[in-house]
């Protein structure tokens, strides 16, 4: 799917809540969240643990009910209605697969839980496992990198061609070289099989350079959505460097100074988190 198709229908909400709430017990752990993932995007779920990340995802997928509020789903929110649209979602959250068994083996299970036909089974798992460059590996999962654990978890969730991939922390505990092939990863399935993507994650400069739209989770709510673009129009922080700093101090405003050096630093996602919810980098 090329940038131009995407901006056609960049406003069709795809997953919608409306002031969700969700409790244990005693414990409110959603307080009325309200989101909106536009189809195309890949949309960036941001938070501290314990923020309610994955509590909004055990919402969207009916893992878990909620007290209050409406979820939508492609525009559909019955009960009957909502179980057909979770059909169009896949996803990982976490990656549960049989040690013994290998890439293959482990997705043919899966593919007969999805209720793929065997007529398509062979060819569909060879299609996922090329996307996520597994096709030659014959080894069992137990022996498996934890790169390798991930791309078979979202080898899983693609399997039979969902138009929502949910994908939580998929690059926690990676290294760096990990973290760069889930990226990439998530773009291609976005770019090029048309699928919104809805990830979560606690690095934020990786988010930055993955998803186009984002979500800031803190103490159970959403307390703002902003695009990539709203970032890079953010106030950003300038330094200047001058010939007379005392002159500077006092003419600056009427001009005339000249300016030796500047440095310009845009805010980054970081930045706009930190002074959202408080805390610090360090």
């Amino acid at each position: 799917m090329v940038g131009a198709e995407r901006k056609a229908y960049v406003t069709e909400a795809v997953i919608k809540l409306e002031n969700i709430r969700k409790s244990y017990g005693a414990h409110e752990v959603l307080k009325g969240v309200n989101m909106q993932v536009n189809r195309g995007d890949i949309y960036g779920l941001i938070g501290r643990n314990g923020a309610g990340k994955t509590t909004i995802f055990k919402m969207i997928l009916g893992l878990s009910e909620y007290n209050e509020g409406t979820v939508s789903i492609a525009g559909l929110t019955g009960k009957k209605e909502l179980s057909a649209g979770r059909n169009k979602i896949g996803f990982l959250v976490g990656a549960r697969f049989y040690g013994y068994l290998n890439a293959r083996e482990n997705l043919k299970y899966y593919a007969r839980v999805k209720g793929i036909p065997g007529k398509r089974m062979k060819s569909e798992i060879e299609r996922v496992l090329e996307i996520v460059d597994l096709k030659d590996v014959k080894k069992p999962f137990k022996t498996y990198s934890l790169g390798m654990q991930q791309r078979l978890g979202i080898a899983n969730a693609i399997l039979g061609t969902p138009e929502i991939l949910i994908l939580d922390e998929p690059t926690n505990g990676l290294d760096p070289q990990g973290i760069a092939d889930i990226r990439h990863l998530v773009r291609r399935i976005r770019d090029e099989y048309g699928m919104t993507v809805i990830i979560s994650s606690h690095i934020l400069g990786e988010l930055e350079h993955t998803a186009d739209r984002f979500g800031i989770v803190n103490e159970g709510i959403i307390v703002r959505e902003i695009t990539k673009e709203d970032l890079k129009e953010n106030q950003p922080v300038i330094e200047i460097a001058v010939s007379d700093l005392e002159k500077a101090k006092e003419l600056l405003s009427a001009g005339g100074v000249e300016i030796t050096r500047e440095i310009v630093e845009k805010s980054s996602l970081e930045d706009f988190y930190f002074r959202l919810v408080g805390g610090t980098k360090e």
